[in-house]
């Protein structure tokens, strides 16, 4: 399964550095800023329940978005949706899965609106978790747990 991971930030970070560090198909999808940073750094996890630095993680960035995946995470912050949605739309498919882990409800209606309700999963993530002045993924406690589903 092919995982395109909207954002490489606290919670898009997190969990797809998680899914990355298990051995599964992801790519970071990210400003050039971003993706400076984890050339440079590696995608950094500072967490209780394990430090790990993933060197040089799969970046792309929208302008070279070609191909499809099967999944795509989204994490980004609802005052960004609009430009979110611009940036991953090539990467959706005809089976591609949406999942959006964000605070409200409102993406849900954009979501549908452009993709089709279909396609969007609902989703729902609890983690205390932060990205520090060195821009690493700092856990703030031992609890995280990811759901998704069929809305």
């Amino acid at each position: 399964m092919r995982i395109l991971v909207v954002g490489a930030g606290a919670i898009g970070g997190y969990f797809g550095g998680r899914m990355l560090q298990a051995g599964r198909d992801v790519t970071f999808l990210v400003r050039p800023r971003r993706a400076t940073e984890l050339a440079s750094a590696g995608l950094v996890i500072k967490s209780p329940n394990g430090d790990v630095t993933l060197t040089a993680p799969p970046t792309v960035q929208a302008n070279k978005l070609d191909k499809t995946f099967d999944l795509v995470l989204l994490s980004c912050k609802a005052f960004d949706l609009e430009d979110a949605i611009a940036s991953f739309a090539p990467a959706v498919g005809p089976k591609t899965a949406i999942l959006p882990l964000l605070n409200g409800m409102r993406h849900l209606d954009v979501l549908d609106q452009r993709f089709g309700s279909s396609a969007v999963l609902g989703g729902l993530c609890a983690i205390a978790v932060t990205l520090n002045e060195h821009r690493e993924i700092v856990q703030l406690a031992p609890m995280q747990s990811l759901g998704f589903g069929e809305r």
